[in-house]
């Protein structure tokens, strides 16, 4: 077991959008203090690693999107092919932010934000991450009007186990943005099937079950009909053992894990298949996330309370 995943005894959980990462932390410093050559130099350390690339190139791009770091690494060094594909990460980033004001993105902001993405794509031919900016962004696309299909297909045909990418298109096509809970279980099923033994893609159904659940909380309020046995019929629990058994005991570490673990051990709990909780609350030590234990009241009081009781405290 990785040293940052040990917990110690009687220990709070920890948040860290870094998930262990040192560099990263110390890259996303670097950036919300304006100096961009940290962010140049971890980058080139990841050549070809495109799944910890993309949890790089995330924070990093989270960090830049309320300051002109990266705007200026840009314009420093405009033909270099990992500023491009921060700058249109950042991008579609701050249009995030700015949709989360109430100001919804006119047609022309969204067509700049995607000649920043496709700009990166052009310098970066072999980088699948300008495709996952572009995915992540036509969620912003009014009913979901954007070339998604082509932009999945080029995602696809350069890295077509992309954990990243995939969790854009489920966020597309779930109930609050462009589709429905069916078509988001759908494509997480197919996903699933298809991914290889020790892929994270296995927990795709947890992450639509828990995006579902937000999202008719928010609007229906908790006594919302059929809420009660969200977390547990049969197919729930079915989609929880496949997870263990294609993903946990084949398990490779990927960048993005603790968060990934910590929506398995909240399905496991949810599911009353506390058994099993307590190996992957072992595995994630105190290292903890908000989401998805958000959903059933405070988060560092529920993983805490689950955590101690599968025996893992």
């Amino acid at each position: 077991m990785s040293a940052w995943l040990r917990r110690r005894d009687g220990s709070a959980p920890v948040y860290d959008p870094a998930f262990g990462d040192t560099e990263l932390a110390e890259g996303r410093d670097d950036m919300l203090l304006g100096r961009w050559e940290g962010a140049r130099d971890l980058l080139a350390r990841t050549p070809g690693d495109w799944d910890r690339r993309a949890h790089r190139i995330r924070l990093l791009a989270d960090a830049a999107a309320g300051r002109r770091t990266v705007d200026l690494w840009q314009a420093s060094e405009p033909g270099h092919p990992d500023a491009a594909v921060l700058r249109a990460e950042t991008e579609v980033m701050r249009m995030f932010a700015a949709a989360r004001t109430g100001r919804a993105p006119d047609a022309e902001a969204l067509r700049k934000a995607a000649r920043f993405c496709h700009r990166a794509a052009e310098l970066a031919p072999a980088d699948p991450h300008p495709w996952v900016s572009l995915l992540a962004l036509g969620r912003l696309h009014p009913d979901g009007h954007a070339p998604m299909s082509a932009w999945w297909q080029e995602l696809l045909a350069r890295d077509p186990y992309h954990r990243e990418g995939h969790h854009q298109v489920l966020r597309h096509l779930s109930a609050r943005w462009h589709g429905s809970y069916g078509a988001a279980l759908n494509f997480a099923w197919d996903a699933a099937g298809c991914a290889p033994q020790g892929s994270p893609l296995a927990i795709l159904a947890q992450v639509a079950r828990a995006e579902h659940y937000r999202h008719r909380v928010r609007t229906e309020g908790r006594a919302a009909l059929g809420l009660a046995h969200h977390w547990s019929d049969e197919r729930a629990r079915g989609d929880l053992r496949h997870a263990l058994d294609a993903w946990i005991a084949h398990r490779r570490p990927h960048a993005q894990d603790v968060a990934d673990l910590n929506h398995l051990a909240h399905g496991l709990v949810k599911a009353g298949l506390t058994d099993r909780a307590g190996e992957i609350f072992r595995l994630l030590g105190n290292h903890a996330t908000e989401v998805p234990w958000d959903c059933s009241g405070d988060p560092e009081q529920l993983f805490t309370r689950w955590r101690d009781a599968t025996g893992a405290g």
